[in-house]
């Protein structure tokens, strides 16, 4: 991987960065990374992010405020996609997709296929952040920039646990560290603490969940009403999945929410040996082995009947 950015900014004044709906840590870590290192390297660039309004918990990285959470109709010379893993998860900006003059998609999601001006997609790395580091200039990337990427890849990697960490991605994350950036305010503020209502959906989720497949999978849910009832958004379902995923002798989790009446948001995940990405696509997801995501329509149940029976295949 020996391109860099300022490859791509060649003749171009004004750029949009922007990531995915419902946008994680990662996702809101690589956008702001890479606003903060144009701000800081190449001012005589226009430039904005968007963002779907992220979680109050990101309020510590820099410039978050400045996210756009309305698209505007301005033409850009390039749009940066970052994590976005396919077009159709585009979060605000998905109207610049047609206007813009270049488009560069940075990724990590095995299920990006999709074609733009350039693709660079790097199922093998733990994170978009990490992608994203190796197209800047570690020399000029400062400790804000730092604090961002590093919170990215902080969470999709799970604190350094999840299967996708490499020796590489520790190396990347202890230059990041060496910025001199608050790296355990940054894993307690962004990852662990949670807000009264999260812990408490997180609780509802946890005593309503149920096993299957003799205790490898497990299942939860959450109606949409429940989520009025705590005044919740889908930003407060973060971490419900893997949680639950800790269960002993579990291998699959899948936890639900109701967007709206009759349309879930099923996320997956999984220990060892079963590609949930692979189910996820099935229905129009995405994602990566180990987690993936997929919307779908009907009742609970519904949901559960269809994902379970690819699952309960791969279980076997």
């Amino acid at each position: 991987m020996q391109r860099k950015i300022d490859e791509f900014l060649k003749d171009v004044n004004t750029v949009a960065i922007a990531g995915h709906v419902n946008p994680d840590g990662d996702c809101v870590g690589s956008c702001m990374g890479m606003y903060l290192y144009l701000r800081d390297n190449h001012p005589e660039i226009g430039a904005d992010v968007y963002l779907e309004k992220p979680r109050s918990s990101f309020d510590m990285i820099e410039d978050i405020d400045k996210a756009r959470q309305v698209c505007s109709a301005v033409r850009y010379d390039l749009l940066i996609l970052l994590d976005i893993s396919s077009q159709d998860r585009i979060g605000v900006a998905g109207a610049l997709l047609k206007t813009a003059d270049r488009v560069l998609c940075l990724d990590h999601h095995k299920t990006n296929r999709d074609h733009y001006t350039w693709l660079f997609n790097y199922p093998d790395l733990s994170s978009t952040c990490e992608v994203v580091w190796n197209f800047l200039d570690p020399e000029k990337i400062s400790e804000k920039c730092a604090e961002a990427l590093y919170m990215g890849i902080v969470h999709d990697t799970g604190v350094f646990q999840y299967s996708c960490t490499s020796p590489r991605t520790m190396r990347i994350a202890a230059s990041l560290m060496e910025k001199g950036i608050p790296f355990s305010r940054i894993v307690d503020s962004t990852y662990y603490e949670k807000t009264f209502i999260q812990n408490q959906l997180l609780g509802r989720a946890l005593m309503e969940s149920f096993l299957m497949f003799d205790g490898k999978m497990i299942v939860s849910c959450i109606r949409k009403r429940d989520m009025d009832f705590y005044n919740a958004s889908p930003a407060d379902m973060d971490g419900i999945v893997s949680q639950m995923r800790n269960t002993a002798g579990v291998e699959v989790s899948v936890f639900m929410y109701e967007l709206e009446t009759g349309k879930w948001k099923a996320s997956l995940r999984s220990v060892d040996k079963v590609d949930v990405s692979v189910v996820a696509q099935i229905y129009g997801g995405g994602g990566h082995a180990r987690a993936a995501g997929v919307t779908m329509q009907g009742s609970c149940y519904d949901v559960v009947n269809n994902l379970t029976l690819y699952l309960e295949k791969e279980l076997v």
